[in-house]
């Protein structure tokens, strides 16, 4: 287990070297800069310009800029940002669990969902249930995260319930410790909802198949002819199919912090999908750099996740490792 980890941490790293590495050079790619947008400002002079160039080492090679900025990302000095005139690494720091929050909680609810309807639509294979269950899969499958959260909006500037956009109220800091939990939820609602609805729709369908596929398996044909119990068979059948389910634990969490950016700023959440708008709308080298950073941490620590949870549900995966 323990080269497993080792093997899978250098594959992480490695990764995200090249990551940050092909965005650096596309962003330095792109035509013009933030300090460009300086030129604009007569009362900006060019000697100033210049001098901002060489502070923060943008008049030298791309390839040492890279280098620079790669040595201090590994310590979590992620520069500082033009636009914001602040710290990288405290501007994400304010945001980043804004958007944990929401991956999170849509996370673990997707599972909730996803795990025991795709045990029951398996296990129920062609019957009124399984159908009602597909067409819950397809209908939210069909559906833009975006154009659902604007639909979520919607309905609630009509209805008045609930609060539309933001994270709490204006008067948050006023309420009591259980008002400030109520009012955080019904902030989340839009959000969590259309993430959880979007994600668990793939997750169900992909938890049907590997059911119907296991359960007509030589394995359960054993376990049956030898008399075992029903319950006995579904917990069989359960194990063996959170293995695929299990491998997308880290493509799920990409998919989620990439509709998670999207939906923050469909809804005004104050997460680093907004904060990322704006810096790649203003040119801000370091703060884009430092949120593809901390982005790529997150899918890469996803992925480990998996690979682990993975690993302890079948230990062949060990011994393939190991072997290669």
């Amino acid at each position: 287990m323990l080269w497993f980890l080792s093997y899978r941490i250098f594959q992480a790293f490695i990764t995200l070297i090249g990551v940050t590495f092909l965005s650096f050079i596309i962003i330095k790619l792109a035509p013009g800069d933030y300090l460009d947008q300086l030129k604009l400002n007569p009362q900006i002079s060019q000697e100033t310009i210049e001098a901002l160039k060489k502070q923060y080492g943008l008049d030298q090679n791309v390839l040492l800029q890279y280098l620079k900025w790669l040595l201090s990302a590994l310590t979590f000095d992620l520069g500082y940002s033009f636009q914001y005139h602040a710290p990288v690494s405290q501007l994400i720091g304010e945001r980043v669990w804004n958007t944990l929050l929401l991956t999170v909680s849509s996370t673990v609810l997707s599972w909730l969902i996803a795990v025991p309807l795709g045990l029951i639509a398996g296990m129920k294979e062609d019957t009124y249930i399984d159908k009602a269950i597909r067409v819950f899969s397809y209908v939210f499958m069909s559906v833009p995260s975006f154009f659902l959260a604007f639909l979520m909006l919607l309905l609630l500037s009509k209805t008045g319930y609930l609060p539309v956009g933001g994270i709490h109220s204006p008067d948050f800091h006023k309420l009591s410790l259980w008002g400030k939990v109520v009012d955080l939820l019904s902030h989340m609602l839009v959000p969590v909802l259309t993430l959880t609805l979007v994600s668990s729709a793939g997750l169900v369908r992909l938890m049907r198949s590997s059911v119907i596929e296991i359960k007509n398996s030589p394995m359960v044909l054993m376990l049956r002819s030898k008399g075992v119990s029903q319950g006995v068979v579904i917990k069989h059948i359960l194990k063996n199919a959170m293995n695929p389910f299990t491998t997308l634990i880290g493509y799920e969490i990409a998919g989620l912090l990439s509709g998670a950016a999207l939906i923050e700023i469909i809804v005004g959440w104050p997460g680093l999908g907004t904060l990322m708008l704006d810096a790649v709308l203003s040119q801000d080298l370091f703060l884009v750099m430092g949120g593809l950073y901390i982005g790529t941490i997150l899918l890469l620590v996803g992925n480990l996740l998996a690979d682990i949870l993975l690993a302890i549900i079948d230990p062949r995966v060990r011994e393939r490792e190991i072997i290669s």
